[in-house]
């Protein structure tokens, strides 16, 4: 492509909402165009990144066996009614109507339509297992849209669903997707973590999520320093601690505790550890009929996870609570105890069964109870594990520690059982002749989102370094001076020749300044740029490495050969 051809509108100015590097050098670099909140047009050089990672998504998946389709955008709503999600998807679930009054969805996610495909068409364990996928637009009616393509209500993803015979087959193809996708990864020069997940509103048995590590990530994930654990902070568990603070000593008693407001205030006050000491959150949870005011309990150095205290519940949301509703219940906001177990509902975490040395409110004003032993309500009490981990803590696979870092998803995968099956009624029959529900899994992966995560870990102040896999075009072929008649018939040469090689590249021909130029190269991000200019006198043209922004003086008549070498 001739640049003097090219589409490529690249400005000075960022969109005034844009704090992502992605955000602004996609905008600035002609990449996208924002037409509406959370959506984005794509222009060319943004096409060309995104089929080279879809191309890339095709070869793995074809090696793992898995066959492309193309499903309706537009999903019959039935379906979602049949599935029961509906209502659960919420607000981000887009409704319509046609001229005939049907209602209809804009496909957020597909799993109804993936089984709708299947079910009736694959009848007998003999078909089994299937593996279909599709890389499709998508829509969800974001609240609220931002950081470009990386929230955008109007998204590409890949898609993927596994239909099984049994639990164990479909636990092997999860396994096999999972080692898919890090090839997809490692191919497209990522730096990238397989953690841990909640299952959210997908649902099923257990989840992965594929997080490329950036510190601009919305979601905190935590990693072993020793093993290759890793977990979304929303599921990240951790084993015992191994380090237990001098329990304290005494007998069971009630004490007068004026003025205590937190904590670090009890602790203080007893001279303990806070790891002795009972915190209570207050939390409404809310279903899809009505909600309850619930009271979760950690151990004072614990902070309440709220995604693990909302599955513990069973919930849709959990919201908080004011001081007004907590006392029209009877509970004193600060000295708040889980031996009074008959004004709301109990959740303990974990670690608090059969915990002994306790200090917790005492359900009164200004009062704790201190030496208490929680193995008093250990058969009444419902535990579930609460908290979220620490930086510090022991890791759940080996002896390391875990530390904290940011990480952006750009694939979810699923185990999701028999939960959509038995819901739509696809069956098949077994080696028994009797009908059972498919065994499922699902695999996602954001192909608009890895545009913008290969960004978000791959720039510098002056724009975008691209991948050698992700680059809309491998070389930029610069020629300094459209003046320069030998500037020119190197730069044609060149171009021709990398074309006729297989080479992506970029003839420059402008007749722009040098300066407007190189900024114009670095601000999109090729790869390598061949600098043609006033050094051609001496027979010298330049290599500039994107990457390392080093410039590499080369013999001209060796210049061929030499990005050969490179690429």
């Amino acid at each position: 492509m001739r640049r003097s051809r090219a589409f490529i509108p690249t400005t000075k100015e960022a969109p005034s909402d844009a704090t992502l590097a992605s955000h602004i050098f996609l905008s600035r670099a002609g990449f996208v165009s924002q037409v509406a909140s959370g959506l984005y047009s794509y222009m060319p050089l943004a096409k060309r990144v995104i089929k080279k990672i879809e191309n890339v998504i095709n070869e793995e998946m074809s090696k793992a066996g898995a066959q492309e389709v193309e499903l309706s955008f537009v999903t019959p709503a039935d379906l979602w009614a049949e599935s029961g999600r509906i209502e659960k998807f919420g607000k981000e679930l887009l409704r319509f109507r046609d001229r005939k009054e049907n209602l209809f969805v804009l496909g957020p996610t597909h799993e109804e339509m993936m089984v709708d495909l299947v079910r009736n068409r694959i009848t007998s364990y003999k078909q089994l297992p299937m593996n279909l996928y599709q890389i499709k637009t998508k829509f969800r009616d974001e609240a609220r849209p931002r950081f470009g393509l990386m929230r955008g209500r109007e998204f590409i993803m890949k898609d993927g669903y596994s239909f099984h015979a049994s639990v164990e087959d479909m636990d092997r193809e999860f396994d096999a997707m999972e080692e898919a996708y890090k090839k997809i990864l490692v191919r497209l020069g990522l730096d990238f973590r397989i953690v841990e997940a909640d299952s959210g509103a997908i649902g099923g048995s257990g989840s992965k999520e594929l997080m490329v590590i950036a510190g601009s990530g919305e979601d905190t994930i935590a990693i072993c320093d020793k093993c290759e654990y890793g977990a979304n902070i929303e599921a990240a568990v951790r084993s015992q601690r191994g380090d237990i603070p001098a329990a304290p000593e005494g007998a069971f008693n009630k004490f007068h505790t004026p003025n205590i407001n937190s904590i670090e205030d009890l602790a203080n006050y007893f001279k303990i550890d806070p790891y002795y000491t009972v915190k209570c959150v207050a939390k409404k949870l809310v279903y899809e009929e009505d909600s309850e005011i619930v009271l979760f309990y950690l151990r004072g150095s614990d902070n309440l996870q709220e995604v693990k205290a909302q599955n513990a519940a069973g919930a849709l949301d959990i919201t908080d609570v004011s001081e007004e509703e907590l006392q029209a219940l009877g509970l004193i906001p600060g000295f708040i105890g889980p031996l009074d177990q008959d004004k709301a509902k109990h959740v303990m975490d974990v670690e608090l069964k059969n915990a002994t040395s306790m200090v917790c409110g005492a359900n009164e004003s200004d009062y704790h109870y201190v030496n208490v032993d929680l193995s008093v309500i250990s058969e009444v009490a419902y535990f579930y594990d609460i908290a979220e981990v620490n930086e510090g803590d022991c890791c759940p696979k080996c002896d390391g520690t875990l530390s904290f870092t940011k990480g952006i998803e750009v694939g979810h995968i699923f185990k999701l059982g028999t939960q959509y099956s038995k819901a739509l009624k696809a069956e098949f029959l077994d080696e028994n002749g009797k009908a059972q529900p498919f065994v499922m899994g699902t695999y996602g992966m954001g192909v608009s989102r890895l545009v913008a995560a290969i960004i978000e870990q791959n720039h510098d102040e002056n724009g975008c370094i691209w991948t050698k896999e992700s680059a809309p075009y491998m070389v930029n072929v610069m020629i300094s001076n459209i003046k320069d008649e030998a500037q020119v018939a190197l730069g044609e040469e060149l171009y021709h020749e990398l074309n006729a090689s297989g080479v992506e590249c970029i003839l420059d021909d402008g007749k722009e300044r040098f300066g407007f130029k190189m900024k114009d190269a670095e601000l999109i991000g090729f790869p390598y740029t061949i600098i043609i200019g006033k050094e051609l006198e001496n027979g010298l043209v330049q290599i500039y490495d994107r990457k390392t922004t080093q410039k590499t003086d080369v013999k001209s008549d060796e210049i061929y050969a030499k990005i050969m070498e490179l690429i």
